[in-house]
């Protein structure tokens, strides 16, 4: 249904566009780094899961109809904003008790506390559904068949590319994480610097426009 070349310049794009610098990409270090591997890789799956909701709803029209409201568009990125801001306030709260043995043990936060995060981060985030909109239908052609399918597998595809890039930046975090909370003070800091991260996330999409 879709020629090679146009996946494969998908994927390309795709990769790309997954590995320039980004707020999902900052969660992610931040958590894989402050939290541990397992964390960051489940972070970074939340946030995959959330790019294929924000293709399904690119396909079903929803997120066009929601984004061409201003009001949906504020509420959306107020939400979205305030949900950061918890995720900071908790980072910053229980700064240095995940230790390292404990990430091990299993006794902290599960993987999944992780990828629900970064899920609902990712999903209530209006300038990813934004994102989709724009971004999908570049590469679906009504002469190839049905438009809504092709979005849907280069969806699925889009996930698939950001599960690897996305897990691999929280396992390479996690591994700097896990050299740098060796020690307890510094542990500290890194959750710190994590939840500032969440802060000035936070306040860049609250002031976000359309």
């Amino acid at each position: 249904m879709i020629p090679l070349e146009v996946l494969l310049a998908f994927l390309a794009a795709s990769a790309l566009i997954t590995i320039a610098p980004g707020p999902d990409n900052l969660m992610v270090l931040s958590v894989g780094i402050s939290r541990g591997r397992m964390a960051g890789i489940g972070f970074g799956l939340g946030c995959a899961l959330g790019c294929f909701v924000h293709t399904l709803w690119a396909t079903l029209g929803i997120g066009a109809v929601v984004m061409a409201s201003e009001d949906t568009f504020t509420v959306l990125k107020m939400a979205g904003a305030a949900y950061l801001v918890y995720i900071g306030v908790m980072t910053w709260r229980f700064a240095g008790k995940a230790s390292l043995i404990k990430l091990d043990d299993g006794s902290a936060e599960p993987m999944m506390v992780h990828l629900r995060r970064g899920f609902i981060a990712n999903v209530i985030n209006p300038k990813v559904a934004l994102f989709f909109i724009a971004f999908l239908p570049q590469f679906a052609d009504p002469g190839r068949g049905p438009v809504w399918l092709q979005m849907v597998l280069l969806g699925a595809v889009f996930a698939a590319q950001t599960v690897l890039i996305f897990g691999s930046l929280g396992w390479f975090a996690g591994g700097i994480g896990a050299r740098l909370q060796r020690q307890p003070a510094l542990a500290v800091w890194l959750d710190r610097c994590a939840g500032t991260i969440f802060f000035a996330l936070a306040l860049h999409l609250a002031t976000a426009s359309r």
